[in-house]
């Protein structure tokens, strides 16, 4: 059976324009690379203590939510956000944010994000949910929905593997700077990498204001209150790494080009998202083969790079990963991650496609000590966890399309999974056909129904038709079987699970 395709998803709320949801209106942050100072999670936290309901999701793109705002309280969370810094990007209906990078994201990808950014800001028409996957070697994003792939080309003269932490230094320099380089550079990266018949691929300096961004996340920055050795302060423009890669989303897989000089390479982004803006297709896959071919003219095509895997919930080095359940947390813990920031890093965290946070510590005993108060906090910093292997969405009665309360269920469903979770399946609850936590494929999904069943999907997404409808006890029965097996294999053993009669 072919799977349907995925329900359309709903447009992007933001600060200024909230989502009306069944737990009241949901306001979305769009922190650039996710990265917020202790500070602002502070602000973020009272913001959902006093405007809303206490509660708070990272999303799969690192955007952090705010649920149970009121139309009263809404003017009271924008003030809260707006002096912390965290308004809205733009008003013209594009995406607040249009880049996804890898946890552990280098000083060279983190410098090729603010460009992109900045280079976005300028396009008008830009959709929505737009969005352009930066990585580099150090991990990539694992599937996701990218209209444009930027990979930073390994082993480049320029590469810069060193890794850290936001900076003071570096916040007290936001909005100063260029993040792409100036003509005099320019010509030469052109004559480089652009031949003559394409010279629509140009590069001008930006006019919007960058989004800085700090070195990497692996290893911290010099501990220093006046540091300005730890790199920080540099000019972006001066740090655009010297080799990049793009590929463009397709109906079938990512196409991707010759990796070519990195100005240049952002050039032809530009040509890219200025192709999508006109065309008014949604996503980059939706674009007719004409349209896709016609921005690609002229562009040698290259291998695909090795699939980059998303780093796993634990300690890199000094960098913790740690993974809120199901992407849910309060304000509570928001105030302790602030905390946590200030008394083991430099008092700056970021929130991660994992649905979690990244934070690096001073040194390894901080690290460890994170890692321990994290755990205790309930967070997933242990890959073995199964709770790793379940995605759910808020469901009912939080999302008024939620007909299950997929949140309640999923911790449930995590403990039955386990053995399954332990041979790599993953599972999905969602409250409705829209899958919004989870628009790919798993090895069993949970679609909540109106009476309060699931459907249940095999191999599939939340789309797709049911293989079967059953009450969420009954789900729970048919993989009992399973967890007392040594190392059950998931397909046929999903399959033997759900057949009927029970």
């Amino acid at each position: 059976m072919t799977p349907n395709p995925a329900p359309r998803r709903g447009w992007c709320p933001g600060l200024a324009r909230p989502m009306p949801t069944g737990d009241g209106l949901l306001v979305r942050l769009h922190p650039v690379s996710g990265q917020l100072s202790a500070g602002q999670v502070r602000a973020a936290a009272r913001a959902a203590r006093e405007g809303g309901n206490g509660l708070l999701d990272v999303t799969a793109r690192g955007n952090l939510q705010i649920r149970g705002v009121t139309a009263e309280s809404h003017e009271r969370v924008v003030g809260i956000l707006a002096a912390a810094d965290l308004g809205d990007a733009r008003h013209d209906g594009g995406p607040q944010r249009l880049t996804l990078d890898a946890p552990l994201a280098g000083a060279d990808a983190l410098t090729v994000v603010a460009a992109v950014e900045a280079i976005g800001r300028e396009v008008a028409g830009l959709p929505a949910k737009t969005l352009v996957a930066v990585e580099d070697a150090t991990g990539g994003l694992g599937p996701v929905e990218a209209d444009v792939w930027v990979r930073v080309v390994s082993g480049s003269p320029d590469a810069n593997e060193a890794r850290g932490i936001p900076s003071p230094v570096w916040e007290r320099g936001r909005g100063e700077g260029d993040t792409l380089p100036n003509a005099s550079r320019l010509s030469s990266y052109q004559h480089a990498g652009l031949s003559s018949n394409r010279k629509r691929h140009t590069l001008v300096r930006s006019s919007i204001a960058p989004t800085p961004l700090p070195l990497g996340r692996g290893d911290p920055a010099p501990h220093s209150g006046n540091n300005t050795s730890s790199g920080g302060s540099v000019d972006a423009a001066e740090r655009i790494p010297l080799a990049l890669q793009l590929a463009i989303a397709t109906p079938a897989a990512p196409l991707w080009l010759a990796p070519m000089p990195g100005p240049a390479a952002l050039a032809v982004l530009r040509t890219l998202l200025h192709g999508l803006a006109a065309s008014g297709a949604r996503r980059m896959r939706a674009l007719p083969d004409a349209e896709r071919g016609a921005l690609l003219d002229g562009l040698p095509r290259g291998a695909a790079p090795p699939a980059g895997t998303m780093p796993a919930a634990g300690l890199h080095g000094r960098t913790l990963l740690a993974e809120l359940p199901f992407g849910r947390g309060d304000a509570g813990l928001l105030d302790r991650l602030a905390g946590w920031s200030e008394r083991h890093g430099d008092g700056h965290l970021a929130l991660t496609p994992g649905r979690g946070i990244a934070l690096t510590a001073r040194d390894e005993s901080s690290a460890a000590r994170l890692r321990d108060e994290a755990a205790s906090a309930g967070l997933i910093v242990d890959p073995a966890d199964p709770r790793r292997a379940v995605a759910a969405c808020p469901g009912a009665p939080a999302c008024a399309s939620g007909g299950t309360p997929a949140q309640g269920d999923a911790p449930r469903l995590a403990a039955a999974f386990a053995a399954l979770a332990r041979e790599g399946a993953t599972a999905h609850v969602s409250g409705c056909p829209k899958g919004c936590a989870h628009p790919g494929p798993a090895a069993l999904t949970l679609v909540g129904r109106p009476d309060g069943r699931y459907g249940v999907v095999l191999d599939g997404h939340a789309g797709s038709d049911p293989d079967r409808v059953l009450t969420f006890g009954a789900v729970l029965e048919r993989l009992e079987s399973l967890r007392e097996l040594s190392s059950p294999q998931a397909e046929p053993g999903l399959r033997d699970a759900f057949r009927e009669p029970a």
